[in-house]
């Protein structure tokens, strides 16, 4: 099958949504100084769903569209943000979410039967095993809690991950904008269940003005254009030749955190770190002989 190849524009667009995704991390710990979670989660999409008010609604079924909205948005962020907050470091937490792909695989050999190649298991045994290093550093900054939270946040988004195959070819910034609909009111309920009406008015009220250019950055930024772009890039070149960019995110991620918030890695952690994103390597990026066969042109 032929694909064509990357161009220098398109080349510059998945570095710089890696770039918008990596430095969301930095945003996120900073929303998260003046907002709970679910109420950085309320307000990120309810800036991020602002489009569907001139973009029509996708023709897929509500159930659907609620699912998605619950899997790749709610319980990715959600969990995400609540992960941060209990002590992972934004930059860790931009190596760990990237687990989603490893999980992905493991879920589609679960439901679909679809079992994944020697080469996909060895990559996923790497990257348990970094995940297994990382789990080895609880303790200090962070308890199993956060752990066992921040991992729910990459399985939510491998479900929802699955559940995007049944979207078909829906435009990205319209799928977004209305998968977006779902979050707000069921986390704003989360927030006045947890936090109350005059801690969210408190918080509201009192938040700086780098709180809300970050609610901003994260919906607008993070959400509309950043997922719009990636599945625009997607649908034209495939997941073999895209997919690899991600692993830019966590490297990005963490040497933002560690410019901004002097985050640190031991050597534990950084060799957990590493044979995750090594796990992940080999497992995104195509091998030699299957890259070849795929983009040459049909006979």
């Amino acid at each position: 099958m032929y694909t064509p190849r990357l161009t220098l524009p398109h080349v510059l667009l998945a570095l710089l949504v890696a770039a918008i995704w990596g430095v969301a991390f930095v945003f996120t710990k900073l929303g998260l100084d003046s907002f709970s979670p679910p109420l950085l989660t309320a307000l990120r999409f309810a800036v991020s769903a602002l489009p569907l008010l001139v973009v029509p609604r996708p023709r897929i079924p509500w159930r659907l569209t609620i699912a998605l909205g619950l899997t790749l948005f709610v319980g990715q962020f959600m969990f995400l943000f609540l992960g941060i907050t209990h002590g992972i470091p934004p930059g860790l937490a931009a190596v760990i979410l990237q687990t989603q792909s490893m999980f992905t695989v493991a879920l589609a050999a679960a439901i679909f039967r679809q079992y994944p190649t020697g080469r996909q298991t060895a990559a996923l045994a790497v990257a348990a095993a970094g995940l297994a290093c990382i789990a080895a550093t609880v303790g200090e900054e962070f308890d199993a809690t956060a752990l066992g939270l921040m991992l729910l946040s990459p399985l939510s988004f491998a479900v929802g991950n699955l559940l995007l195959r049944r979207v078909g070819h829906a435009d990205m910034v319209a799928l977004m904008s209305w998968l977006s609909l779902v979050p707000p009111l069921p986390c704003l309920a989360l927030a006045l269940a947890l936090d109350g009406p005059e801690a969210i008015g408190h918080s509201l009220a009192a938040a700086p003005w780098i709180a809300w250019v970050s609610v901003v950055f994260l919906g607008f930024a993070g959400t509309t254009i950043a997922f719009a772009a990636w599945g625009q890039l997607l649908r034209r070149y495939g997941v073999a030749t895209i997919a690899p960019f991600a692993l830019l995110v966590p490297f990005i991620g963490a040497v933002a955190s560690s410019l901004v918030f002097g985050e640190q890695f031991g050597p534990l952690r950084l060799a957990g770190m590493g044979l995750v994103l090594a796990g992940l390597a080999v497992l995104l990026v195509p091998s030699s002989r299957r890259r070849t066969r795929s983009t040459r042109p049909p006979a």
